[in-house]
């Protein structure tokens, strides 16, 4: 399965200060992103280089406070943005890297082969998702459970297949590159045999420790580590 990092997801309490951590954090201010209809959701985007990290992006995502998610109700938005303990992290302690997506080709077959034995992982059924741009409509499909959740606290992808459009096409260089991702689990085992399946084995290295996510960033104020952990 040819699976690429796709982007990572620093949740915010608000839009506003998701801009101002990434300023203070990466000395960068992220440029324009747009609004999810289904989720009730907006973001802002940074191009993210690299060697091997071909098309990849930061997003900062916050919950749009005006916009009511067309999604059903009783789901639950994507990244976990609507459990509570996370939300009241956010508020109190700030932004921070939450979790990751995959590429895919095929988003379909990558769910089936997470769901078969031996590792039965529901990634989530894959939804068709929009938003509007200045060089026009992004559509995608994109992996979200019911209950919202990202799985092994992050560390497992979520899955996305892109249309026509992909939106590191028109990205400016930030001068922020991707150097690597890793992920602690206090059983690595399960989330290595997840990420293999998918083609994501030599991507991520998992140690074992309390369960957290990694990024390290090459950026303007020398090299950054996202982690998960950190509140």
């Amino acid at each position: 399965m040819t699976t690429e990092v796709d982007h990572l997801v620093v949740a915010a309490a608000s839009l506003d200060q998701g801009i101002a951590w990434c300023e203070a954090t990466l000395g960068l201010t992220p440029g324009p992103g747009g609004a999810h209809p289904l989720m009730g959701t907006h973001n802002r985007l940074l191009a993210l280089a690299g060697a091997g990290f071909a098309r990849c992006y930061l997003e900062i995502i916050a919950i749009d406070p005006a916009v009511r998610p067309t999604r059903a109700a009783g789901l639950r938005r994507w990244f976990d943005l609507d459990d509570g303990t996370l939300q009241a992290s956010l508020a109190q302690d700030g932004p921070r890297l939450v979790h990751w997506v995959a590429r895919v080709p095929d988003v379909q077959a990558a769910v089936q082969a997470l769901a078969a034995a031996p590792l039965t992982i529901d990634r989530g059924p894959p939804l068709a998702a929009s938003r509007e741009t200045g060089a026009g409509l992004l559509q995608w499909r994109i992996t979200v459970r019911d209950d919202g959740q990202r799985l092994f606290d992050g560390a497992l992808p979520t899955l996305i297949e892109w249309g026509e459009r992909h939106p590191a096409e028109h990205l400016p260089p930030a001068g922020l590159e991707l150097l690597g991702l890793g992920a602690t689990q206090p059983d690595p085992a399960p989330l290595q045999a997840a990420l293999a399946v998918l083609g994501l084995g030599e991507r991520m290295a998992v140690t074992t420790g309390a369960p957290g996510l990694q990024a390290h960033l090459s950026t303007p104020r020398g090299v950054v580590v996202l982690d998960s952990r950190r509140r």
